[in-house]
């Protein structure tokens, strides 16, 4: 039987991948930060879902975690490791808190760099174990490609999960480790359309109010007709198996649009992003 670990298993698509990945039978390790969600999903998905009691900013759990896994091996290799898990800090570049800044760097990169050093031992970068080596998935994001405004640290981080998987990549050739990344566009889940809209009008005369309002209902549009988060899954699991894949994959919904976008000149798309969000020179 094949074996994963997945971080952020409790929802969206790490949730998803994990009921699907047991389908297909796979056993498994499925991290989550609170022990009721764990409950929740051995529940529902049944034996061959194991939880992993962790946040990935707490790299002693993780460490622990990880020993876990190798006993429950005993002395094979694991096939793959999925680092799904993380977190969006929205806002104006300018008035984003540094500490915020720090607490999504800290969860989507220094949090990812923690599971991936914990579990690629056991991906086959610790030569005494038996088995084939593994392969690791990195869920970056369409935002790893462009800086979206209003979202600068979330599309920063995902900037350095694109760099930092190329080098991994590349240095994993020692071991027979692949990895790939998975950059998903918007996923619908039920977290669109939920909860009253922000009272904009409290921004007041903020030169950010019509730009935040603007791009908060762009979003809000763009989630709810995203793609299921089945079709990612499903991405995942042919990154783990398939034979010949690629290094880097987008799945997004509007991809013609999207690959028309990324031929303009850069300017050109600034002004189209301008204009949708209603960013509107202030200075003469």
């Amino acid at each position: 039987m094949k074996s994963v670990v997945i971080t952020g298993a409790s929802t969206g698509i790490g949730e998803t991948a994990a009921k699907y990945l047991v389908a297909q039978g796979f056993k498994v390790y499925g991290s989550v930060r609170k022990p009721e969600d764990g409950a929740r999903l051995k529940q529902e998905i049944g034996g061959n879902f194991e939880p992993l009691i962790f946040d990935v900013t707490d790299e002693a759990a993780i460490k622990l975690a990880a020993e876990k896994v190798r006993a429950d091996l005993n002395g094979r290799t694991l096939d793959g490791l999925v680092n799904n898990a993380g977190i969006a800090v929205p806002g104006p570049f300018l008035e984003t808190s540094l500490d915020k800044w720090r607490k999504q760097f800290e969860t989507n990169v220094v949090g990812l760099v923690a599971a991936t050093q914990a579990f690629a031992p056991l991906l086959g970068a610790d030569l005494s174990l038996k088995g084939e080596p593994g392969r690791i998935v990195m869920i970056s994001s369409v935002a790893g490609k462009r800086g979206n405004p209003f979202a600068g640290p979330y599309s920063a981080s995902k900037h350095a999960v694109e760099g930092l998987s190329e080098a991994l990549r590349r240095e994993m050739m020692l071991f027979g480790i692949d990895v790939i990344v998975i950059g998903p566009g918007p996923i619908r889940t039920p977290i669109w359309g939920k909860g009253a809209a922000p009272d904009f009008s409290k921004l007041g005369n903020s030169p950010y109010a019509k730009p935040l309002e603007a791009a908060y209902h762009f979003m809000q549009n763009l989630g709810k007709n995203g793609l299921p988060p089945e079709d990612v899954a499903r991405l995942i699991h042919h990154a783990l198996t398939g034979a010949n894949v690629k290094t880097r994959y987008t799945i997004t919904p509007g991809w013609f649009t999207r690959a028309i976008f990324n031929l303009l000149p850069v300017r050109m798309s600034d002004r189209i992003v301008a204009r949708r969000l209603k960013i509107e020179r202030l200075r003469p």
